[in-house]
């Protein structure tokens, strides 16, 4: 196992055992929930959206080690971003998860690049990202 597998490793199972913002948010202007179907990874997203910054971000769910280690890691480089930057940080993830390059932007979460490989695994790692963009989209159509 290279370095790189180790760390990938260590890091998904941190963030699994340790979710960091895990729990509800009282205060949150945003909240929905995300299922993927094909596995059964399911998450509640709550955003605190304040003049277009997310002030707090958490979540709840169940489901794989990918799927929850992705939302615990997005929550935390989301918060305190725009909603404009926090959309861009996404499609940079998506983009990578697919394949298609990294973006240094995306810190811890390029040690989640590898997973473009598992095809299997890529709905699993994009459920809290897809959730995050339909939130904010839901939130603009109703501002």
């Amino acid at each position: 196992m290279s370095i790189l597998e180790s760390l990938y490793k260590e890091i998904i199972l941190d963030h699994y055992r340790s979710p960091r913002n895990r729990g509800k948010l009282a205060s949150a202007t945003i909240q929905l929930e995300g299922l993927n179907p094909s596995c059964g990874d399911e998450l509640e997203l709550y955003l605190d959206l304040e003049k277009e910054t997310i002030v707090d971000v958490k979540f709840t769910g169940e489901g794989c080690a990918i799927s929850q280690a992705s939302a615990s890691m997005m929550t935390e480089v989301i918060k305190g971003k725009s909603r404009e930057d926090a959309l861009e940080l996404s499609r940079k993830f998506k983009a990578m998860i697919q394949g298609e390059g990294v973006s240094e932007e995306l810190g811890d979460l390029t040690l989640l690049q590898g997973i473009s490989k598992l095809h299997a695994r890529v709905k699993c790692a994009t459920l809290a990202w897809i959730t995050l963009d339909q939130a904010l989209a839901k939130d603009e159509s109703e501002s």
